[in-house]
């Protein structure tokens, strides 16, 4: 049973049987990681995500993140992050964002043939209705701001969601993803960074617009949030997210007990980067820890956020050796 990329990531997610998991580095790795391979003998005109996956022999995925910000990201982050507390503060900057993505979705067609032939999975990226207020108003604003400003949490998530359909409307006739990501980073090393009624309030509802559009169009929808996203999960159950990435072991998270308390729930994510460096048998231990998560259907091993700096390429290539060998014993 020989399996092309999409035909094999969906048989994961719907948890049906599989030749052999997918391989793959989900999260774009750090700008520093690449440099010090590159001095280590990466090709210097392997830049993209996608070209490095390449070179490493992982499986072909291409993202497309949608912004609210203007197409050009850190120069808006420099004029408006953080710098939002007032209503008056958004409105005079509203019209620097929710810009027109067409360029983007029109960068999509090619990819989308390609997975059409099973050839690359296509993801799409979304931010969410925690994510987006952050970055205009700073954590600590936008968590006083729920209980001091809620008329302006409110505007903000409601023009973000109005966005983000009218970014689907605009996609949905040229390339419908495989899955989707909708970033947040809501939680951290000891848990949500805002209470279940906190969340029910402000950002379900705006899912509740959202997620089932992306049904309609049968596109796995998955919820990108550091640090231990454990309490998190039933949250997201409730407005129909199907899954979450990439449950850090360095906050705890233990993926057995997502899979014992939810076992429909999808994930991405959850390999140890701190084990990387430290050789062969601290790598196996710890795919040996995931075995169990991964023979249960529904999940991706892949580097629980990024391969960091300190990693070389031998032990990199080593992880990736190892990744093929347990993603294949996993199927059996």
């Amino acid at each position: 049973m020989r399996m092309n990329h999409v035909e094999r990531f969906r048989a994961t997610m719907g948890f049906q049987p599989v030749d052999r998991l997918p391989r793959w580095e989900w999260a774009m790795w750090w700008d520093l990681t690449v440099e010090n391979w590159k001095s280590q003998g990466l090709p210097r005109d392997r830049n993209t995500v996608y070209e490095v996956a390449e070179y490493f022999g992982l499986d072909p995925f291409q993202q497309f993140w949608f912004s609210p910000l203007d197409p050009t990201i850190e120069a808006v982050k420099q004029r408006v992050g953080g710098k939002v507390a007032t209503m008056d503060d958004y409105l005079r900057i509203r019209p620097m964002l929710y810009p027109d993505h067409a360029k983007m979705v029109e960068d999509m067609r090619s990819w989308a043939r390609r997975q059409e032939r099973g050839e690359v999975v296509v993801w799409a990226t979304l931010e969410g209705f925690f994510w987006f207020p952050r970055t205009l108003m700073g954590v600590e604003a936008e968590i006083y701001a729920f209980f001091d400003q809620p008329e302006l949490i409110h505007r903000i998530n409601s023009d973000l969601c109005d966005f983000n359909l009218r970014v689907l409307d605009q996609m949905e006739p040229v390339c419908v993803p495989t899955f989707m990501t909708i970033a947040e980073d809501m939680s951290y090393n000891h848990g949500p960074m805002l209470s279940k009624a906190l969340f029910d309030e402000f950002l379900a509802p705006y899912y509740r617009r959202l997620v089932p559009r992306l049904y309609e169009r049968g596109v796995i929808v998955i919820v990108d949030t550091d640090g231990d996203v454990t309490r998190m999960v039933p949250w997201l159950e409730e407005v129909g997210v199907q899954g979450v990435a990439p449950l850090e072991r360095q906050a705890g998270v233990d993926g057995m007990r997502i899979r014992k308390a939810h076992p429909r729930a999808l994930m991405i994510g959850h390999f140890d980067k701190m084990v990387m460096n430290k050789g062969e048998a601290a790598i196996r231990a710890e795919f040996e820890r995931l075995m169990p998560l991964m023979r249960s259907g529904g999940f991706i091993p892949s580097v629980d956020h990024q391969t960091p700096p300190h990693v070389t390429m031998e032990e990199y290539r080593l992880y990736r050796r190892l990744l093929d060998e347990y993603t294949e014993a996993a199927a059996r």
